[in-house]
């Protein structure tokens, strides 16, 4: 059961942004990228107050390198697509999880990104959840 509305084209943008952020990471790279996604979307809080969908979360101004930089605009396939459905029903894994926030350093993690603590990293990509009382419903059930 979907965890966010989705509509065919917004399983498509996702799984393009997926793609463009992580392809080299692999399926579970991607799978993180996409949890980081939906999280934003499910939440209202810190960054993301009033962004309900995922359309308005991927097109947040300097939210995502990839639709700045023009990698995001190649097309999704179906295995990227499969991908996003997973997440828009809910998949979310560790280090990723309760994450609302990743970054690509050139070295180490910096432990804290904006303020919010680092979770652990995936390959190339470090992921921050929010601090305490700040974005808790990140930490709900669907």
């Amino acid at each position: 059961m979907a965890v966010i509305k989705a509509s065919n084209a917004d399983i498509n943008l996702l799984a393009r942004l997926m793609r463009a952020e992580a392809v080299g990471e692999g399926q579970l790279g991607m799978l993180h990228v996409g949890a980081v996604t939906v999280n934003r979307a499910r939440v209202n809080c810190s960054d993301f107050e009033g962004l309900r969908t995922l359309p308005q979360v991927i097109y947040q101004p300097n939210a995502y390198e990839a639709v700045e930089h023009g990698m995001f605009y190649q097309r999704a396939r179906e295995s990227e697509k499969r991908l996003a459905r997973r997440n828009i029903n809910g998949e979310r894994r560790w280090p990723a999880k309760y994450s609302l926030w990743y970054h690509r350093p050139p070295g180490d993690c910096p432990p804290t990104w904006f303020g919010q603590p680092l979770v652990g990293r995936y390959k190339l990509h470090c992921f921050y959840e929010p601090i305490q009382g700040e974005c808790d419903e990140v930490y709900s059930t669907f």
